[in-house]
């Protein structure tokens, strides 16, 4: 399949679209700053003690006017831009596709080995969030502005967060050889003189501290890595882009001593590929102050870098060029760690987005501009985007039965090669909804070859349902229509048969902002859908019923910038206890007018409304293969950017021969 990298066939359609526009856009800018003053549902403090409420409302009363003034001059060149700009959606590209080209150094994250579909297995890590990037007056109206300026940060977060080194923390101990959950932590490795991740030897005690001695001079920073993304070992990059601890298993004795690095390892041409076995995560004691079964503990919160030796614990006449890194380890809440024993994969609130990210699903980035800007930070990570997708106008070839003047919102970034695309638009959207083209995105990536050329893919589908709460109907319809699109997209692109197969599929997710939740009465429509039969939902019990470690990704509007929020790490500490959850999450709306919000939180169970997620199926994956969530995570490292928490989840896909 072609993937589109232009939104119009030729160059002349394109000029013609992007003198349209540069009629409209005046007009447009001037709608959206008179309307924002308007929208906003409060001034933040921090907006406050800058702008004083007599200062905003001084500005509205001079600037206002000004603004009327120049909207009417502008209405008729809108107007011809309009008539110039409409006909043209019709033979618009639901869709731009953009690759990054360089991938040297300097061009984004490494390339991957390929995957050859035996040995051991390989994970996929995937994520969704909601941005909020609308025009500055509708995201107003969510409590979230500088559309911009947002856009930017959100994207320089993702790239750092995703660029980590991915720490494997191995216990040794007679009773248990299981690599710890602290893999998936925002723990940084130190880094060598050349800014890369180095790999940790030597033993490290588990005790209420953790010790690193690296080679290279530079200490780690407490700020998110920008450098390129840092391979996984067992995933085919080299054994220095991770970081490896070993624990003791005995507590009270001294760390024993560090052995110096091989050179063969010091080497970064030609590291040798290493190979893991699957192996369960341990869970940590409540009571061990050093447990590191607390995975997303942040940067700021767990890495003191000290430089020089440290006289307990060195190496006897250790040279000053060999640093010794310290990291406090807080004891965690219970929210963070496995609450049931026989629970099969780690679980966690982070302050971080995961290391070694592969997919990223993004809902609501309906601003033009802002998207830009956001594909031209992730391609520091991603070598694949796909943005600006959705349809505009009257355009019915996608099945959208009214005017769109937005977008669908969606946007979509991999790490891995993107053979086939589909979108299709919801014809059932109503009120706001209606104004935009919401819809599914459909996608088939190659992740792999057998050594018997058979290709090995994976199948994503990214969507963003009915917003308004009383419409149940009309997203069960949505889900409906979602699951349809998506046996066809899978019949259509499948080149394999069962006498021939020429690939493999090694996962099925769907993800996105589904505009319900697993605890309110009010979707128990959505909560009984088919959809859950076929995929599963790793947060879930069952129709109305979470896990007792699920927590709401809808955060409370009117305190988002509260200073106990206001960073990763605030959030990430407050929503580890009931009290914060309620207090900063969003709740299903109470049907009884006499109580108050804080007042119909205080009697609400549950841990907020979850109506982001992310499902992944079992059905029509490779013979004997299997997709099993390793880890899941709630990110908050986009505090002050959203409304929503980002969800991550890392897949272990396995072949029958491994189990054999």
């Amino acid at each position: 399949m072609v993937l589109y990298t232009t939104p119009f066939p030729n160059s002349c359609l394109s000029a013609l679209h992007t003198v349209s526009w540069a009629l409209i856009f005046p007009c447009y800018c001037l709608v959206n700053r008179l309307l924002t003053p308007f929208t906003s549902i409060s001034c933040k403090k921090c907006h406050r003690a800058e702008s004083p409420c007599y200062l905003q409302l001084l500005c509205i009363v001079l600037f206002t006017p000004i603004y009327l003034a120049l909207l009417v001059a502008t209405l008729p060149l809108a107007f011809l831009g309009f008539l110039l700009w409409s006909p043209l959606q019709s033979v618009r590209r639901p869709y731009i596709y953009s690759r990054l080209e360089d991938k040297g150094p300097a061009g984004g994250a490494p390339l991957l080995g390929e995957w050859r579909g035996t040995g051991t297995g390989k994970s996929f890590c995937f994520t969704t969030a909601n941005l909020c990037l609308l025009p500055e007056s509708l995201a107003r109206l969510n409590n979230v502005f500088n559309v911009q300026e947002r856009a930017k940060e959100i994207g320089q977060r993702i790239r750092n967060g995703a660029s980590r080194p991915q720490i494997k923390i191995y216990i040794d101990s007679p009773t248990n050889t299981s690599i710890s959950a602290a893999s998936f932590s925002s723990l940084v490795s130190p880094q060598g003189s050349d800014g890369m991740a180095r790999t940790v030897p030597g033993s490290i005690k588990r005790t209420a501290s953790v010790e690193y001695k690296g080679n290279g001079g530079h200490r780690p920073s407490d700020e998110a890595v920008n450098g390129p993304a840092s391979g996984d070992p067992t995933n085919g990059g080299s054994l220095e882009d991770a970081c490896i601890v070993r624990i003791g298993g005995e507590e009270g004795c001294q760390p024993p001593e560090t052995d110096d690095l091989a050179s063969g390892n010091q080497a970064r041409n030609g590291a040798a590929r290493g190979q893991k076995g699957q192996t369960p995560n341990h869970s940590q004691r409540d009571g061990d102050s050093g447990s590191l079964g607390s995975p997303s503990a942040s940067r700021e919160s767990l890495v003191k870098a000290r430089a020089g030796a440290d006289g307990g614990g060195g190496e006897p006449g250790a040279t000053n060029s060999k640093l010794l890194y310290k990291a406090s380890v807080v004891k965690k809440a219970a929210a963070r760690k496995r609450r049931h024993p026989d629970e099969a994969f780690d679980h966690e609130i982070s302050a971080f987005f995961p290391a070694n990210l592969d997919f990223l699903c993004l809902q609501e980035v309906f601003d033009k501009r802002a998207a830009a800007k956001l594909k031209d930070q992730l391609h520091g990570y991603f070598e694949y985007i796909l943005y600006d997708v959705g349809v505009y106008g009257c355009c019915s070839g996608h099945g959208c039965c009214s005017f769109k003047f937005l977008n669908s919102g969606l946007f979509f970034a991999s790490r891995y090669p993107i053979m086939d695309v589909a979108y299709h638009c919801y014809p059932n959207g109503r009120c706001s909804d209606a104004l935009a083209s919401k819809g599914a995105l459909f996608l088939k990536v190659q992740v792999g070859s057998t050594p018997q050329d058979q290709r090995i893919v994976g199948y994503i589908s990214c969507t963003h349902l009915q917003a308004t709460t009383e419409d149940s109907a009309i997203r069960c319809e949505q889900l409906d229509l979602l699951q349809d699109w998506l046996a066809d997209f899978r019949k259509s692109t499948s080149s394999s048969s069962a006498a021939n197969p020429e690939e493999l599929v090694a996962f099925d997710v769907i993800c996105g902002d589904f505009n319900f939740d697993n605890c309110s009465s009010d979707d128990k429509l959505e909560q009984q859908h088919s959809l859950f039969t076929h995929y599963k939902d790793p947060c879930r019990l069952g129709p109305g019923e979470e896990k007792s470690w699920a927590i709401g990704t809808l955060l409370d509007t009117n305190n988002l910038y509260d200073e106990e929020v206001c960073t990763p790490d605030n959030l990430q500490k407050v929503l580890e206890s009931e009290e914060g959850r309620k207090e900063y999450l969003a709740f299903p709306t109470s049907k009884s007018s006499g109580a108050g919000q804080k007042g119909r939180k205080d009697l609400l169970k549950g841990n907020g409304r979850r109506i982001d997620y992310i499902l992944h199926g079992e059905e029509g994956l490779g013979p004997d293969w299997k997709a099993e969530v390793e880890e899941f995570s709630f990110i908050t490292q986009l505090s002050g950017l959203t409304d929503h928490l980002p969800v991550a989840m890392r897949l272990m896909v396995s072949t029958g021969e491994e189990e054999a």
